[in-house]
């Protein structure tokens, strides 16, 4: 059997290795991925998720990167494609063919950085998240 000094130090090494781990944990600050410690910036999310309002006047173009998404939200605009394809219509489901009509209120997918985007004919406002340029 263990004496009581024995008993005594393997207490008070325990203890003493929890307040030494405890310690730590609490020097550390806050929890990683918290509010005060998140992983990702607020702003940053923010930044990056926020749709922009572009208004093209009718002759305009906006040509798309990949990954761009856009929505009509006013005026009248026809698609812009490439020889690989047009653009993707997720509402719809289906690809939208050069010159055919773009519908309002739609989500359009630039799947290719390769010159696809959308003709203005009239005065048009158009939501886009992505990269893009104005011709």
């Amino acid at each position: 059997m263990f004496s009581k000094k024995q008993v005594w130090l393997v207490v008070l090494a325990a203890l003493l290795l929890g307040f030494l781990l405890g310690g730590a944990v609490l020097a550390q600050g806050s929890l990683p991925g918290s509010e005060v410690d998140p992983l990702v910036a607020k702003s940053y999310v923010d930044k990056y998720l926020q749709l922009e309002v572009v208004n093209l006047r009718g002759g305009q173009s906006l040509l798309a990167e990949g990954g761009t998404e856009i929505i009509l939200r006013g005026g009248r605009a026809v698609v812009i494609a490439s020889p690989l394809g047009g653009l993707c219509d997720v509402t719809q489901g289906r690809d939208l063919s050069a010159g055919e009509v773009i519908p309002a209120n739609h989500l359009l997918i630039v799947p290719r950085d390769d010159g696809r985007g959308v003709k203005a004919e009239t005065d048009t406002i158009l939501m886009v998240r992505g990269g893009y340029r104005v011709q």
